[in-house]
């Protein structure tokens, strides 16, 4: 699934800002809070994504 996939991707994009903004870089904490907004949208992307492949499938 595609909207799987950018998720993943973003979350592993973060990865090194997380780490820096850990230490105390305050600009690193930006980007990651940033980031986390991202990863929220494409999260409710594949919450969409799911509900429609589970509606239009027959019971």
């Amino acid at each position: 699934m595609q909207e799987y996939d950018k998720l993943k991707q973003l979350v592993e994009a973060c990865a090194d800002d997380v780490a820096k903004a850990e230490g105390g870089n305050k600009a690193a904490g930006t980007r990651v809070r940033k980031a986390m907004q991202d990863i929220k949208n494409a999260a409710q992307d594949v919450r969409k994504t799911i509900l429609e492949v589970r509606s239009s499938t027959p019971q």
